[in-house]
């Protein structure tokens, strides 16, 4: 009888890896920074940052023809943040970064349940932030489809605070839904849609958003009102040959999360490259993101990109749109970039973005300055090292900004920012067999 059920056990284990792959994939990721003017414009008379951090990550995926999960645990810490003999890691930032299964539902439909990335386009309105060390991900229930040259995918996500509201004996939370988001990058409810279609060389996206916030009033601990920001966009790519272009264009509409009026903000962008023999690639570009205009006190018209990768764009110093610049004066950038393939496996990517004000500033100012970023990749067998150096040329206006945010007027003469990264993305085991 023994004997038989290992025998069927075998068997079941033999179909089973004849049905399903199985992956272990890990990430190790360590970076170091000199930050002088990173984000924000550099003081006079204080030294500049040094950081290192790693990002360590281990994903399991599993997939069969009718369903497929992934888990993917991280943690990302800062050299030298914890004691050495501490038992316990206090400022650990070990988490669950994704977790999510995929159900098959048949003739190209699927739902996808748990935490996951969303990732569209040129991630200029969603955006993993693969830059960041901790990435990003959204807590959601989706619905997809895929065709040949066409998706689909609606997403719905309510989040709050606790499962427990101070019950009497185990807190758990049997009335209300709050959820204090206190900024406008953290919503309460989201429902969004996706949908790309393919006509030979060219591509086009729609994205539609809604964002409900809600906020706790810290004396009375009462919920407001859920209150929405709606964001309609497209994104378009063509590409023949040497040449490509890609456009995006977004509006914004609803209230912002501070319950001020959102009204005709909008985001226009317009990115041509062109591939100059086999070792350069050319790039010129302008984008437009609509900032707030003084003049009307009861509304705001400055555009959010909430979830783009928004370190992609806009400079690598990050004095844009990266956890600052909300609701301020906007943002015109206008950028050149070339890519240099140096050899077999280095290239060189250069880029000098001009940013001026959509708005000007309260002085009347409108130039903000200029950026130049340098970004160098060496590939080796089985990582990577990437090497970067940007240079902020500060103008007036944006000296101005900076010192009604912070209240100094004195800044160093040089901005700028240097760092090294060393990529190691191994697969540790896999079933698949090769083709």
């Amino acid at each position: 009888m023994k004997r038989s059920l290992t025998i069927l056990f075998l068997v079941f284990l033999s179909i089973q890896s004849i049905k399903a792959q199985f992956t272990l994939d890990a990430t190790f990721r360590p970076r170091t920074e000199y930050r002088n003017g990173f984000q924000f414009l550099q003081q006079e008379g204080v030294d500049a940052g040094f950081v290192t951090n790693t990002r360590a990550r281990i994903g399991a995926n599993y997939k069969t023809p009718s369903y497929e999960i992934y888990i993917n645990i991280q943690d990302v810490q800062i050299w030298g943040e914890n004691p050495q003999l501490v038992p316990v890691d206090g400022n650990s930032s070990f988490a669950l970064f994704e977790a999510w299964a995929e159900l098959q539902l048949g003739k190209g439909w699927s739902t996808k349940l748990g935490r996951q990335v969303l990732s569209y386009d040129d991630q200029r309105y969603f955006g993993g932030l693969d830059w960041a060390q901790q990435g990003r991900y959204h807590d959601l229930g989706m619905i997809k489809y895929r065709t040949d040259g066409f998706m689909l995918d609606i997403g719905l996500a309510f989040n709050q605070d606790l499962d427990g509201q101070g019950g009497p004996l185990f807190g758990f939370k049997n009335v209300g839904t709050e959820f204090n988001s206190g900024n406008p990058f953290q919503y309460k409810t989201m429902q969004h849609l996706y949908a790309k279609k393919k006509f030979g060389d060219f591509s086009a996206s729609l994205v539609l958003a809604n964002l409900g916030f809600q906020q706790i009033d810290a004396t009375t601990g009462d919920a407001s009102d859920i209150r929405s920001t709606f964001t309609a966009g497209t994104h378009l790519n063509y590409k023949k040959g040497k040449f490509g272009l890609a456009g995006n264009a977004y509006l914004q509409s609803g209230k912002f999360f501070n319950d001020v009026d959102i009204e005709g903000a909008y985001l226009l962008g317009l990115e041509a490259t062109y591939k100059a023999g086999a070792k350069t690639t050319l790039g010129l570009g302008v984008e437009a993101i609509s900032g707030d205009d003084a003049s009307t006190t009861d509304a705001t018209e400055a555009f959010l990109p909430h979830f783009g990768t928004n370190h992609k764009f806009n400079g690598f110093m990050d004095h844009f749109y990266v956890g600052n610049w909300v609701n301020r004066v906007g943002l015109l950038d206008i950028h050149a970039s070339a890519v240099f393939n140096l050899g077999p496996r280095t290239t060189l990517f250069t880029k000098f973005l001009n940013f001026q004000g959509m708005e000007d500033t309260p002085n009347g100012e409108s130039s903000l300055g200029n950026e130049l970023d340098l970004v160098l990749t060496q590939k080796f067998n089985g990582f990577a090292l990437k090497v970067g150096y940007s240079q902020l040329f500060a103008s007036d206006g944006l000296e101005e900004l900076e010192t009604l945010r912070s209240g100094t007027t004195d800044f160093k003469s040089s901005q700028n920012w240097a760092w090294a990264m060393i990529i190691i993305k191994p697969t540790l085991f896999t079933t698949k067999k090769d083709d």
